[in-house]
């Protein structure tokens, strides 16, 4: 199961690294307006949630005391590369909190802000809390382009296309499901434990 959450947490980074690496410094810092998040804004909230909910995870609140969370909304970096280092900070500590994960401890009991949660329930809030916000860094990264974005996914009016070469590429399988063959139960080979 570890091995899963860590594919699909890497997808979404490799979703953000992607977009980042399209823009410019001042590029991550526009704000729409006062009330809306800079990219670097959002970066600043994710990877200090990572930091608070991963250090630690399994002995420890995932609210630690010496997070600031509404300090997160308040942009203190200079450059982009303050920026890159900080996503790279809150990535390494989830990395290293997921790898940690056994099938022993996957339905242990931890907390966040008090609240219980087994570790599995915990990994899958932060699978909707990390990707809602890699897509409006996306969002935002794909405006400023316009014309000049680079896709991350399947190109406009190529649809049929990548279709075509997934059926090709899992023609054996009815569905090219990372997880589970369509209409069975069986797993495939590179998500079991």
């Amino acid at each position: 199961m570890k091995d899963l959450f860590i594919k699909r947490f890497q997808y979404y980074k490799e979703l953000g690294d992607k977009s980042l690496a399209q823009l410019s410094g001042e590029q991550i810092f526009w704000q729409y307006n006062e009330e809306s998040n800079s990219i670097a804004i959002i970066i600043k909230h994710i990877a200090g949630n990572m930091l608070s909910r991963w250090t630690n995870f399994l002995t420890e609140d995932g609210e630690k005391p010496w997070r600031n969370r509404d300090s997160e909304f308040e942009n203190t970096f200079k450059t982009k590369e303050e920026v890159l280092e900080y996503w790279e900070k809150g990535w390494l500590c989830l990395f290293e909190a997921l790898n940690q994960i056994t099938d022993e401890n996957l339905n242990a009991t931890i907390y966040i802000r008090g609240e219980a949660h087994s570790v599995v329930d915990a990994v899958f809030r932060q699978l909707a809390h990390y990707p809602y916000h890699i897509g409006q860094i996306v969002y935002i990264a794909k405006m400023m382009k316009n014309e000049d974005w680079q896709t991350l996914s399947i190109a406009r009016n190529k649809s049929a296309d990548f279709n075509l070469e997934m059926h090709s590429k899992f023609d054996e399988q009815e569905n090219a499901s990372p997880v589970c063959f369509a209409k069975s139960d069986e797993m495939r080979d590179d998500f079991k434990i």
